[in-house]
């Protein structure tokens, strides 16, 4: 059960780091509340998948997903440019939360 929060904290994540920008550095209040909001709820599951995976385990795959989330909606949302160094990257971070949870 660890290792699904973990994976819905790192979705939470996701929603988080998109959930920042239209806060207009924190000026809006309603954003800022849904920013705020998404990031505790994101630690919090954290913490939760961390009973029963190993800390630095967790806090690894929960920032790739996170990592991997963000370049993604960003490429997709925001038409941020793609380059094989940024797929290149990307295959490390999710070959890495791979053997994470294989070697766990």
């Amino acid at each position: 059960m660890g290792w699904v929060t973990l994976v819905l904290a790192g979705f939470v994540e996701i929603a988080w780091s998109q959930s920042i920008k239209p806060t207009e550095n924190f000026t809006r209040p309603w954003p800022t509340l849904l920013c705020f909001a998404l990031g505790a709820a994101a630690v919090y599951l954290l913490s939760r998948a961390m009973d029963t995976v190993p800390v630095g385990t967790a806090y690894a795959v929960f920032t790739g997903i996170g990592a991997v989330g963000a370049i993604v909606l960003g490429v997709v949302v925001n038409k941020d440019p793609l380059s094989l160094g940024r797929v290149a990257a990307l295959a490390l971070i999710v070959g890495g939360v791979v053997l994470a949870r294989v070697t766990s």
